[in-house]
């Protein structure tokens, strides 16, 4: 009898501790934001991905950001650069020296120009000091959904020109801005972008580029006559798993830019599929991404840089 009245006298505190908890773990969850996957950028800054806003410029610890640049027709690229660099020029003790700073041309996957390629743009531009302009080949869309992706990659496929005439466009932007060096422009792309990184190498008129980067590029060319157009170097980033690109066509690829007497760097990696460099895919890599960017910027510093 004893127990059950002592039973009974601590069940209304037990209730009350249990909904306090409750109340508790409610308001944490309100409070705590979810965790989603990391950008890539983020990844490889360890920091989580910068949020956007409606204004057209901004000062973005240390960078100078720009959104809506236009550099073409039908076409607005996000422009990144220190916040030094506008400065230099003007400066009469910067503009004796003549500092003026590398370009990439960077190009976004067929998803289109997304948070991840801006995240990008800022990571390329604040780890190396470069100016970056993130470029539009979709005239201002983008998506999530793979199906409108391939409508949007076939529209520029099927009018192939104007794509090169943006990018070409793109060039000459940067080329005359005051605080860059025209001498010094790479082209840098993932996937879709790749394969237009590649495109550009292959067509580009004055001014010419210092560097092509290709990360699993599609299309891959292989033609010599074609690939002979290029006159500096190309670092090429592929997975030995890409169906996209098989093992054998990288090797081709490899081999035609070697007679032609391209200087090259061709990284596969082994074990890996197409986009391995997206954290939003099934075949992302972190520790392999990691690696060839660290790669990308020793290979840009080494054309750009010096």
């Amino acid at each position: 009898m004893k127990k059950r009245r002592t039973s009974l006298v601590f069940a209304p505190v037990l209730f009350i501790i249990a909904s306090l908890v409750l109340s508790t773990t409610i308001t944490i969850n309100k409070v705590i934001p979810p965790t989603y996957a990391q950008t890539n950028a983020a990844a490889l800054n360890n920091t989580t991905t910068l949020a956007t806003n409606n204004t057209t410029a901004a000062n973005i610890e240390g960078l100078q950001v720009k959104k809506g640049v236009k550099y073409f027709d039908n076409a607005s690229g996000y422009l990144v650069y220190p916040t030094t660099a506008a400065t230099s020029t003007s400066n009469s003790s910067n503009a004796a020296t003549g500092k003026k700073l590398p370009a990439v041309i960077m190009i976004h996957e067929f998803w289109g120009i997304n948070d991840n390629i801006r995240s990008m743009a800022r990571t390329l531009a604040k780890q190396a000091g470069y100016v970056v302009l993130a470029v539009d080949l979709f005239k201002g869309q983008s998506t999530k959904d793979p199906n409108q992706a391939t409508l949007l990659v076939k529209s520029v496929s099927d009018n192939p020109q104007e794509a090169l005439s943006n990018l070409e466009a793109a060039v000459k932007y940067v080329s005359s801005l005051p605080f860059v060096n025209s001498s010094k422009i790479a082209s840098l792309g993932w996937c879709f972008g790749g394969g237009q990184s590649l495109q550009l190498a292959l067509h580009s008129e004055q001014p010419p580029l210092t560097a092509t980067v290709l990360y699993y590029g599609t299309p891959l060319v292989t033609d010599k006559q074609a690939l002979s157009n290029i006159k500096w170097p190309v670092l090429g980033i592929f997975g030995d798993h890409d169906q996209a690109n098989p093992l054998p066509l990288i090797n081709t690829f490899k081999a035609t830019l070697d007679n032609t007497g391209i200087t090259n760097e061709i990284l596969i990696y082994k074990g890996l599929g197409h986009g391995f460099a997206n954290p939003s895919g099934a075949n992302y890599a972190p520790q392999q991404t990691a690696d060839a960017w660290q790669k990308t910027l020793t290979f840009l510093s080494k054309y750009l840089s010096h």
